[in-house]
């Protein structure tokens, strides 16, 4: 689990295919900043851009560490197979604070931005999710894009999908890497855990689920 706070950019730094073939994966390797890695171990999951990964080899002396992606992860994700800056969060510990939401590192799909200009002391951020989504996205409510746990504060709805409209202030466009971004670009999106269950609640038919949970059973 993640709370889409961010807490390094990451850069990476080298991409090697491991077959020859669409069905294999990538290994990347991954450049932090000094320190980063200091209480991180092999196996530890850190999420890159918001997608959950494992740490599969570790230079901590070098900054350095790697992951295998498989191919299945990097078609539902965007800008994990190239090089660039990326936006790191390790997983949460028991007893950290919860500064964003929860975020589970699962990518639901990609949006794509279609407005990012600064606006005032902030820049406003907005971005088409896929239609699929657009049932998850509401006023005030969380999306974690890229990894970081961000409020909505407009949705517009339209054949093409869900526009949202993001406040970014300049320390979270300075302390991610939401800062590289452009008309165009394509983002990781995940949506609201809590939205998830309401929808499932919505849909199941409550007498289904009296018989499924009956005692005795």
């Amino acid at each position: 689990m993640f709370t889409g706070i961010i807490t390094g950019i990451g850069h990476i730094s080298a991409v090697h295919p491991l077959g020859d073939t669409a069905t294999h994966g990538k290994r990347l390797t991954l450049t932090c900043p000094p320190g980063y890695l200091d209480d991180v171990g092999l196996g530890d999951s850190i999420a890159l851009n918001g997608a959950c990964m494992t740490v599969t080899t570790l230079d901590a002396a070098q900054n350095q560490f790697s992951i295998d992606i498989s191919a299945e992860s990097l078609d539902k994700t965007a800008g994990l197979d190239q090089l660039g800056t990326v936006n790191l969060e390790k997983a949460l510990r028991a007893h950290d604070r919860l500064g964003g939401h929860m975020v589970s590192g699962h990518v639901d799909g990609i949006g794509q931005v279609t407005y990012f200009a600064e606006i005032g002391e902030s820049w406003q951020l907005r971005v088409m999710a896929p239609p699929a989504l657009a049932k998850y996205l509401a006023y005030k409510g969380s999306i974690t894009i890229n990894g970081v746990s961000l409020t909505v504060n407009q949705i517009q709805d339209s054949p093409a999908g869900c526009e949202m409209t993001i406040n970014l202030i300049p320390h979270t466009v300075q302390n991610t890497a939401l800062g590289t971004l452009k008309v165009g670009s394509r983002v990781n999106l995940e949506i609201d855990l809590i939205a998830r269950y309401v929808e499932r609640m919505l849909n199941v038919d409550s007498d289904e689920l009296k018989n499924d949970f009956s005692i005795g059973k």
